[in-house]
């Protein structure tokens, strides 16, 4: 058995958390949290006062972490850290430190892309969510689907091209006057919609789309944007706010969902995992069940502390590279991109 520390500083939430196991037999010991409400003041995060928050919330976490897990860090057997994508200032806060703690420990250090973690995230709470399965990551700077073929065997089939599907929440709660973060407000008056939604274009989803076509899986969220910007400054004022809302949460789930039925159909999965912060949209969750449900497909979808980012799941992929045998040096860096690793032919 292994027990490891895992560390994430990525953008606004810095976290630890530990884990003990084997395998996909792991057990989550504790999991800190920190999110940083002083982004909300900007309407989105500033990416220095993400870097100075994280120096002074790092070693606190860490402590709180190992203690709600009734452990010393003598009783650690490997560190694992985030060290990319995302915002580079923030990430070396957790590099260093982790770096620092592996060093003084003499530990092993692994360090983990933080788009891997998310694949690792719901397989926490739900033993059925492993290999081989679709993937929909879905955050506020990503938007990736994946074939996982197993651990580290990944086809990344397609991606956004332009705003993540977290950002277009993000810049639609903006143009309605809604608070940071902007997907969960969105979806709360997306509810009180009543009939009369206006019925926004499905981007890059059309009847006639095939197989090997370029967009057949990809994304695209910045013109389904630019209609909502239409739609609110409309000189008929036609729609309202809750209306609009409920219009593009429909154009963005159905292409969401409609883009991972390809997937799913085309490598004969039968299980589809949802991670990042989005999939915390509990009517995105409905929707890609009730399509899925009927041609025998499970969803499995990662509750609200694991969808958003959070140690846990860069602790359970750090112990999955641990365990091959990976190590980091002291050299380990942070990037503020970084391509996702064990990527396979599609």
């Amino acid at each position: 058995m292994t027990r490891l520390l895992g560390i994430e500083t990525s953008c606004d939430e810095t976290s630890a958390a530990v884990i003990s196991g084997t395998g996909d037999a792991v057990t989550l010991q504790s999991l800190v949290i920190l999110s940083q409400d002083v982004h909300r003041v900007f309407g989105g995060v500033v990416p220095e006062i993400a870097s100075r928050a994280h120096l002074t919330s790092i070693q606190p976490v860490v402590q709180r972490a190992l203690d709600d897990a009734g452990v010393d860090g003598a009783a650690l057997d490997a560190v694992a850290v985030t060290n990319g994508p995302g915002l580079v200032g923030a990430l070396l806060v957790g590099v260093s430190f982790g770096k620092a703690l592996a060093y003084a420990l003499d530990v092993p250090l692994v360090g983990v892309h933080h788009m891997e973690g998310h694949l690792f995230a719901t397989s926490l709470e739900s033993a059925d969510a492993v290999p081989p399965f679709t993937a929909l990551l879905v955050s506020g700077g990503h938007t990736l689907l994946i074939d996982v073929e197993a651990w580290g065997r990944y086809r990344l089939l397609g991606r956004t091209r332009d705003d993540a599907a977290g950002e277009a929440f993000d810049k639609v709660a903006k143009l309605l006057g809604l608070p940071y973060p902007g997907g969960p407000h969105v979806e709360r008056l997306a509810a009180t919609a009543e009939a009369g939604a206006p019925r926004f274009t499905r981007p890059m989803l059309r009847r006639n789309q095939r197989p090997g076509d370029d967009d057949y899986y990809d994304f695209s969220f910045s013109g389904l944007k630019t209609a909502v910007l239409n739609a609110v400054h409309a000189p008929d004022g036609a729609a309202g706010r809750a209306a609009i809302a409920r219009g593009f949460q429909d154009a963005l789930i159905e292409t969401l969902v409609e883009k991972t039925a390809r997937a799913a159909n085309a490598f004969d999965r039968r299980r589809v995992v949802l991670g990042g912060g989005v999939a915390g949209n509990r009517t995105l969750v409905a929707a890609m069940t009730e399509r899925l449900a009927p041609h025998g497909v499970s969803v499995y979808a990662p509750g609200a502390r694991l969808a958003t980012d959070n140690a846990a799941m860069i602790a359970r992929a750090g112990l999955f590279h641990i365990e091959r045998g990976e190590r980091a040096g002291l050299d380990l860096n942070a990037f503020a991109t970084l391509t996702l690793p064990g990527l396979i032919a599609a």
